[in-house]
């Protein structure tokens, strides 16, 4: 497996920094919902909150992640003070929080985790992986701007654009590349694929509860069963059920 970028979903997503495949169900560039989760709420646009739980180092990261998927006509961003507590990250239901730690060398860059009620998402956690991202390799702009845009992109109910490494740049942070440079944002498709997916509304809301639950873990033996692989070993899928979750750990591994 290409081990350093992964990205969760707790369902859970795991992102990994470089590689995906074609054995598990690919998303066409013209659709990338995930599975077709999203925030269930009354109105558009709607706020979600993002707990900003990570160092001066990435501050000015997530605040750009923030004011990019913020620019949707249907939802906007804000950023909070985090609620998160511990190297596990634990998620609060209504919103996202964000982490980095020196998770270890493990395989991943970042892991972007979502729960699930039905098709609603419940609660989002992305934790990224400072044992990658203090190395010259990984220490840059371009690639702290991609990793934190995806991950908080997934919790959102996005997939990939495109899942081709070999593929040019679709200039989206919601593509695999091995250079970042020019995928450190959203695109226009981004942007259309979330009016799609947030174009009915709901009767009732899942934003801004505030019930804490676990995050998700930090190595495939806390990631459950595995279901799917790719050929080239650079994407999983795991699923692990809870009493009031399903988390479901989509793992994009990383070059060394």
């Amino acid at each position: 497996m290409i081990r350093a970028l992964a990205t969760t979903f707790s369902i859970s997503i795991l992102f990994a920094a470089v590689g995906c495949t074609d054995d598990l169900t690919s998303v066409e560039q013209e659709s990338h919902s995930w599975g077709g989760y999203h925030w269930a709420r009354t109105s558009n646009p709607f706020t979600l909150d993002v707990g900003d739980n990570v160092t001066s180092a990435w501050d000015s990261y997530l605040n750009t992640t923030v004011s990019d998927w913020s620019q949707s006509t249907v939802l906007d961003m804000n950023k909070v003070a985090g609620g998160a507590t511990g190297r596990r990250c634990k998620g609060t239901s209504g919103r996202v929080e964000v982490c980095n730690n020196t998770y270890g060398n493990n395989g991943w860059l970042g892991v972007a985790s979502i729960s699930i009620s039905g098709s609603h998402i419940t609660q989002g956690t992305v934790k990224l992986n400072d044992t990658y991202f203090n190395t010259s390799r990984y220490n840059t702009p371009a690639w702290r701007n991609l990793v934190s845009c995806q991950e908080v992109g997934h919790t959102i109910g996005l997939d990939h654009q495109d899942e081709n490494f070999d593929n040019a740049n679709l200039n989206t942070c919601m593509d695999y590349t091995s250079d970042p440079t020019s995928n450190q944002h959203p695109n226009a498709h981004d942007y259309d694929e979330l009016k799609i997916i947030y174009a009915h509304t709901d009767s009732t809301t899942t934003v801004g509860q505030a019930v804490s639950f676990n995050g998700a873990g930090d190595s495939a033996a806390e990631w459950g069963q595995l279901m799917a692989s790719s050929s080239n070993g650079r994407q999983e899928m795991y699923v692990k059920n809870f009493p009031f979750e399903t988390v479901y750990t989509f793992v994009i591994w990383a070059e060394e």
